[in-house]
């Protein structure tokens, strides 16, 4: 039974129109992209649904109606029916696998007669729910084994269908949710370790082939085993709390990596990352023992990440060439700026950077960008749009927008800070995370900051699963924002 005090507000009354209005906008904006992007000149009706500007908004209408069911609906449902809705969703996507339907390399289309359908857009909404849902039972605990196991499988369990149906790019989405967990409880310690991997593939990998002064040592290579030196001393510092054997070790490596340097370019010539690999490993076994003595188990987890970071990176080189796809591996040599290949895999981005540039601070105006009307972009109406509101708005167009979705997401974590029960927190979580990492991954590949996975801009690409996804998961969070002042019997 819901009872409503004096003081509480309705529903209609309680809902956040400011992201109403901020949703109502991006879709304005992303219809006039979408319009600029897929616009042929000589063409005479925008609005014809033969047209990609024209179905776009139908996909926006459909969109807005959805929503407004979402809004009507008793926000309960979304608690009640959340592993259902995950369970069927799941169904859903291990179907799709078997999908003999392939669109541009990838399985994830549902055809329907002439209605294509992306299940994985979808399953994002259905995801949040469940881990709302199981993260709001009573007694959880990012602390608990099972809990922490039970709620990386609801993540990975569906990343891991979408992976199989080539679908890499949506798949990556899901390590978004990962900031959630950071939110509710998870150590700072994973996301720390999460940046180092990075890090050491990025250094790793793009100074491979780069020799240390006269020395037959890789500069990646031996950059990287200082980090992890560095790395796990610093772990020491922090958790351990002890600044005299942390400053010790620190000397101690140090040392012998300048001594192994010293010795390679003025005695014998050889390759001092092996040198620097036993370093790391007797440290890992220094952290064991120092376990084993005090059984402070704070040694034991830092001797986890130094021996973990240690395996990553002799594995990554082979997950580089053996286990992604050629494209996958091109693209990601590209972006290090190992390959140029400005007519291959840095096509997209070489052409969408000049299509940025080319509209300088003001842009061309609204049809008037030149890369875009002669199709030099591929993709410019689904994955590459922010070119087209780069060239068509200029600086000024391109910021707003970034400036919209900046409003958005701070929005999402007021909203989401200010839900007086877990589950909406943890969904609203969720949401801004999901939205965060399109947005920064989507712009960052269009500038050629990050490598190009193929997701769509929120609210801007064209095509109606990623615009109902959007809205799927934006309303539902809305709708139980709500609710937030009613009395629940």
């Amino acid at each position: 039974m819901v009872r409503q005090t004096g003081k509480e507000k309705g529903v209609l009354r309680s809902l956040d129109w400011w992201t109403i209005g901020i949703y109502l906008v991006l879709l304005v904006f992303g219809w006039v992209s979408v319009c600029g992007a897929s616009y042929d000149y000589g063409d005479t009706d925008i609005f014809s649904l033969s047209t990609r500007s024209g179905m776009q908004i139908v996909w926006i209408g459909t969109s807005i109606v959805l929503g407004l069911v979402l809004l009507l609906l008793d926000d309960r449902y979304y608690d009640m029916f959340a592993f259902i809705i995950f369970g069927v969703m799941l169904l859903l996507l291990f179907g799709t696998i078997f999908n003999p339907h392939t669109i541009k390399g990838s399985r994830s289309w549902l055809v329907l007669g002439p209605v294509r359908v992306q299940p994985a857009e979808f399953a994002k909404f259905a995801t949040a729910l469940a881990l709302a849902k199981f993260m709001s039972i009573y007694g959880f605990s990012l602390q608990k084994w099972k809990d922490a196991a039970f709620t990386l499988a609801i993540i990975l369990v569906p990343m891991f269908f979408i992976i199989m149906q080539r679908e890499t790019g949506s798949a990556l989405v899901y390590l978004s949710f990962f900031l959630m967990l950071y939110r509710e409880g998870m150590p700072g310690s994973i996301l720390f370790a999460g940046v180092a991997m990075v890090l050491y593939f990025v250094v790793g990998i793009r100074f491979a082939d780069v020799m240390l002064f006269y020395t037959p040592t890789s500069v990646g290579t031996l950059v990287v085993l200082i980090f992890i030196q560095l790395f796990t001393v610093a772990l020491i510092f922090v958790y351990c709390r002890d600044r005299r054997e942390a400053l010790r070790l620190l000397g101690i490596s140090m040392g012998i990596m300048l001594l192994s340097l010293l010795f390679s370019l003025y005695v014998i010539p050889f390759d001092i990352s092996y040198i620097e690999t036993v370093v790391c490993v007797l440290l890992i076994l220094y952290l064991v023992w120092r376990f084993l003595m005090t059984r402070y188990r704070d040694y034991l987890w830092i001797a986890i990440f130094s021996l973990g970071s240690l395996l990553f990176f002799n594995l990554a080189d082979y997950g580089l060439n053996h286990v992604l796809e050629p494209h996958q591996r091109v693209r990601i040599n590209v972006l290090l700026g190992l390959e140029e290949d400005l007519k291959g895999a840095g096509y997209n981005v070489h052409q969408s950077e000049i299509a940025i540039g080319s509209g300088g601070l003001e842009g061309k105006g609204f049809l008037n960008g030149t890369q875009t009307k002669l199709k030099f972009v591929p993709e410019q109406d689904t994955d590459f749009i922010f070119c087209t509101v780069g060239e068509e708005e200029g600086f000024v167009g391109s910021a707003g927008v970034l400036v919209l979705f900046l409003a958005l997401i701070l929005r999402l974590i007021y909203l989401s800070e200010r839900q007086p029960y877990r589950f909406g927190r943890v969904y609203g979580y969720c949401v801004l995370s999901i939205f965060l990492f399109h947005v920064f991954i989507n712009v960052g590949m269009v500038l050629g900051l990050t490598p190009v996975i193929g997701i769509p801009l929120p609210f801007f690409s064209y095509g109606g699963s990623s615009l109902w996804g959007f809205t799927i998961l934006l309303f539902i969070f809305l709708r139980i924002d709500a609710s937030r002042n009613m009395v629940r019997q």
